[in-house]
């Protein structure tokens, strides 16, 4: 993809913000109020209740069986997949192209992770690409560490979040009958996926207490994608280095890249939202980049877009590090 073929992509992504997230922290313009501060109490004692039984997971962790911990990061796998693979790379920046039978897993997997449906997560996740790290950023890192990670969940969305995504053009989102069928269903889905079938699997099929296999495969395994994704908003904003564009805030962290499966490398991936693999070392660290080769070789997704070596090396030395050495 050239320069320009890139700088078009870019301003051909506009999104919108026209219904409330799963959570409800929309703002809602009130005579005298003002916006940026007003805490939503209902979802800051969801997430400390969520959390708390994360933490009491951790102690169950030498009871369970070995199959229920494997099964517990299988769930952790496939949840996860369902953001990066399907809500983040095909729906948001669809940086290549799904059959059918995949974007049906995806949504499945992306109804086990719990964090807004596909059409929501994809708009904002545009909104945070177009606007990055100003008012119109839903996770905006300005703000600090804790409001990019979860602060921004516990608050109402700042008004400029929905002006500015009022603007986002999402027809290929309401064109898509998957997106559709799962927000349609989504409460049921995410009951169904997230917290039933990984607590029932274990129980059912090698009888591992209810007990159990609801605070691992189910509340914390739930936890840890959670805090993986957020690791993305906010220490993937704030510490590492930026070998592609040092004007910009999102940078290249090990850390996150390991936990949150290949969206670490977030400084390239700003810089080229719309490249597959997120990174230019293809496989390295980047389960998801993997995971997407894998169903490109089944038959099941193709035309993954890739940033050409020229162009990358071509910004480093316009934008980035010049002293990078680009793979």
């Amino acid at each position: 993809m050239t320069e320009a073929e890139e700088l078009k992509h870019r301003s051909d992504v506009r999104p919108q913000a026209t219904t409330e997230d799963v959570f409800d922290h929309t703002y809602k313009e009130k005579e005298g109020l003002k916006p940026p501060r007003v805490i939503v109490w209902k979802n800051v004692i969801l997430m400390i209740l969520l959390h708390v039984g994360a933490v009491y997971g951790i102690f169950l962790i030498p009871s369970a069986s070995s199959l229920t911990l494997l099964w517990s990061v299988f769930c952790f796998l496939v949840s996860a997949l369902g953001i990066t693979a399907g809500a983040h790379r095909l729906w948001s920046h669809r940086s290549y192209k799904a059959s059918l039978p995949l974007r049906i897993f995806l949504c499945v997997a992306n109804s086990m992770a719990f964090q807004n449906d596909i059409f929501e997560w994809a708009r904002d996740h545009r909104v945070h690409h177009k606007y990055s790290e100003t008012d119109a950023d839903p996770h905006n890192a300005v703000r600090g560490f804790f409001f990019a990670h979860i602060g921004w969940l516990l608050v109402r969305k700042h008004p400029d979040v929905i002006e500015k995504g009022r603007n986002l053009e999402l027809k290929d989102l309401l064109a898509d009958k998957v997106v559709m069928f799962q927000r349609k269903y989504y409460k049921p889905s995410v009951l169904l996926m997230c917290f039933f079938i990984p607590m029932f699997v274990p129980w059912y099929l090698w009888g591992e207490s209810l007990w159990v296999a609801y605070f691992l495969p189910a509340l914390l395994r739930y936890t840890l994608v959670l805090n993986a994704t957020w690791l993305v908003n906010s220490a993937a904003h704030m510490w590492g280095n930026r070998p592609y564009d040092k004007s910009i805030n999102p940078r290249e962290n090990k850390f996150v890249t390991f936990s949150a499966i290949g969206e670490g490398y977030h400084n390239y991936h700003h810089t080229f939202p719309y490249d597959y693999a997120t990174s230019e070392f293809g496989c390295k660290l980047n389960i998801t980049t993997c995971f997407i080769d894998f169903m490109c070789f089944l038959g099941l997704a193709k035309d993954p877009k890739k940033v050409s070596r020229e162009l990358i090396l071509a910004r480093i030395q316009r934008t980035g590090d010049s002293n990078h050495r680009s793979g």
